[in-house]
């Protein structure tokens, strides 16, 4: 398991390394989850690793947003462990 301060330090962290999916939350300082998913899906590596996206925002544009970025998934907070188990299920599959 890797962990991040923020967008640019998650990214420079999984650009030398392999995992099986990724979680990002919406709004980080230095490089957001968007920025960050669009950098990802530029690395070969990353093209098809499921990524979610954990946030407060909840508005359909914002959505939008993070599908068009290559977001595989999106969990409003708050949520349930269950929620987070089920989506990472769904994913992993």
């Amino acid at each position: 398991m890797l962990e991040a301060e923020n967008g640019k330090d998650a990214y420079d962290k999984l650009a030398g390394a392999a995992v099986d999916l990724v979680i990002t939350d919406l709004n980080m300082p230095v490089m957001d989850g968007l920025q960050l998913i669009r950098e990802l899906r530029g690395l070969k590596q990353y093209r098809f690793t499921p990524i979610l996206m954990l946030t407060t925002e909840s508005q359909e544009s914002r959505k939008t947003d993070g599908k068009n970025a290559g977001a595989t998934g999106w969990i409003v907070k708050p949520f349930t462990p269950e929620q987070l188990l089920t989506t990472v299920s769904k994913v992993l599959r």
